[in-house]
């Protein structure tokens, strides 16, 4: 098996930075779509980590999972743990993006994408 990760937490803090220096303003940087919210409230993985926005609420994780053999699965959002425990055991090739969402002011960002192949 081999696992590929890409890292965009730098991409973040660069998008953080413009905000908060006003190169970007809040319409900018929460921009959710509705329905990334909606998964984040009810599914998402609450994080320790407090928004960098707006400070009220704790952060969730969504993991989102597309490759080309998981068919009805493809775009959907699975625990963490189930991707690497279930879905690496069934499936050869797909790759698992992970989301950060404030539920309070719609903040998101691209945290990294773990590419795993058997």
């Amino acid at each position: 098996m081999r696992i590929t990760t890409v890292d965009y937490r730098l991409k973040r803090d660069a998008v953080l930075r413009d905000y908060r220096c006003g190169r970007l303003s809040r319409w900018d940087v929460c921009d959710a779509h509705p329905e990334l919210g909606r998964i984040a409230r009810n599914i998402g993985e609450l994080t320790r980590r407090d928004c960098p926005v707006c400070s009220r609420e704790k952060l969730r994780r969504v993991n989102f999972v597309f490759g080309r053999e998981l068919d009805c699965n493809n775009g959907r959002a699975y625990p963490l743990r189930q991707v690497f425990d279930g879905l690496r055991e069934r499936y050869r090739d797909f790759t698992c993006y992970v989301v950060e969402v404030c539920v309070s002011c719609q903040w998101n960002h691209l945290l990294e994408s773990i590419h795993i192949s058997n």
